[in-house]
């Protein structure tokens, strides 16, 4: 059984930074691509970033880059999201995704997690 479990959330004043980390197990790591994504109250899910199997490849939202960074361990079958100078339209539930391969589309995950709550206050 597949399972992503996603820490790190919380509230943050804005310009603060979070952590995310996402652990899976249940599934050869190494072979999928992961991906982050949110969804705030009322919007669809959107991408964040993602990461290739190898962690040589990452991929970000024009409305994240040059301050969240995504990196993968995979010794520790995990996942992180470093988000700093966060902004209030940051607040979001968070999730951590697999994929077969490095995407953008939600639709193209197989896997996902419960979600963690982010919380940015101006």
């Amino acid at each position: 059984q597949v399972q992503l479990r996603e820490s790190g959330g919380g509230l943050v004043q804005a310009g603060g930074s979070l952590r995310l980390s996402c652990a899976a197990s249940g599934l050869a790591f190494r072979s999928y691509g992961l991906g982050w994504f949110r969804q705030a109250p009322g919007k669809e899910r959107e991408f964040v970033s993602a990461i290739s199997g190898s962690g040589g490849f990452t991929n970000y939202a024009d409305s994240v880059k040059g301050r969240f960074t995504i990196s993968r361990d995979n010794t520790r079958n995990t996942v992180w999201l470093q988000m700093n100078t966060l902004k209030p339209e940051d607040t979001a539930v968070y999730y951590c995704a697999a994929a077969l391969e490095l995407r953008t589309a939600a639709q193209e995950y197989k896997y996902w997690g419960q979600g963690t709550q982010v919380t940015v206050s101006s």
